[in-house]
Parts: structure tokens; C-alpha cells; sequence
């Protein structure tokens, strides 16, 4: 059965580099907001220690996920000049070439890509937005 995926990555903050990071997070959550409409949500969270990135993807299907890999290795070499890849979760079923990609990207970098495939329930709202 077919349905959304969450993707969640999770990233070590190089020594010295968090309010760059935090830079560009903050730019490149606006400029995909902006330009992978089909990504539901995208939301990244700092641990107590401000040491672990991690970013919670939301997608409705694998083709919004496929949409938002587009260009993902050019963000992903920059985002590495300031933090180094700890390991990466998939709930859902992404399509093979998304897989394939982030299967490649974990043994490279070796670290744990964790996939849990089979969706059994649920819903995505998203939240109404207050008028201006």
C-alpha cells in the first residue's frame, strides 16, 4: 500500500560551525519552501547540546520525494562543509532510484540507513494558516 513517506536525517554540527549551519538551514528551508511545493513539511530540531541536526521530511508520496531529491547532492555537499552525516530513516516506500541513491550515500559515508517500508495507517493535516 502506497502511501506517505518521512524521510529524517540526522547530522553531526562540525566544531565551530553552528551559526553557519543555522545560516544555512535557515536559507535553504526558504528557498525549498518556496520551490518543492509537494514537500508537506520539513523541520529541523538541534539536540540540548546544539551538536545533532536532525530534519523531519514529510512527503504524500514517492514522486513528491523524488521532486525534492532533485539537486539534493549540490545541498548536500555544501550542508557538509559544516556538519557530517550520522545516519538517515525512510518510514515508507520511496521509489527505487531514491532508494538506490541514499543506499549509495549511507555506504559512502557508512552510516545506517534504516527503512521502514510498509505504511499500516494514518493522516497528514496540514495546519491552517492564520490570514494576513
Amino acid at each position: 500500500m502506497a502511501g506517505p513517506i518521512v524521510f529524517i536525517s540526522h547530522s553531526g554540527v562540525k566544531e565551530g560551525r553552528l551559526e553557519d549551519l543555522r545560516s544555512l538551514t535557515a536559507e535553504v528551508m526558504e528557498r525549498l519552501e518556496d520551490s518543492k511545493p509537494e514537500t508537506v513539511a520539513m523541520l529541523a530540531y538541534l539536540d540540548a547540546d546544539d551538536a545533532v541536526l536532525s530534519i523531519v521530511h514529510v512527503f504524500g508520496d514517492a514522486e513528491a520525494m523524488d521532486r525534492h531529491f532533485e539537486g539534493a547532492t549540490e545541498r548536500a555537499r555544501t550542508a557538509y562543509e559544516l556538519m557530517e552525516p550520522r545516519g538517515w530513516e525512510i518510514y515508507g516506500s520511496p521509489s527505487e532510484a531514491v532508494l538506490g541513491s541514499m543506499r549509495a550515500a549511507a555506504e559512502a559515508a557508512q552510516v545506517e540507513l534504516r527503512v521502514v517500508s510498509r505504511f499500516s495507517g494514518g493522516f497528514l493535516r496540514a495546519p491552517a494558516r492564520n490570514a494576513a
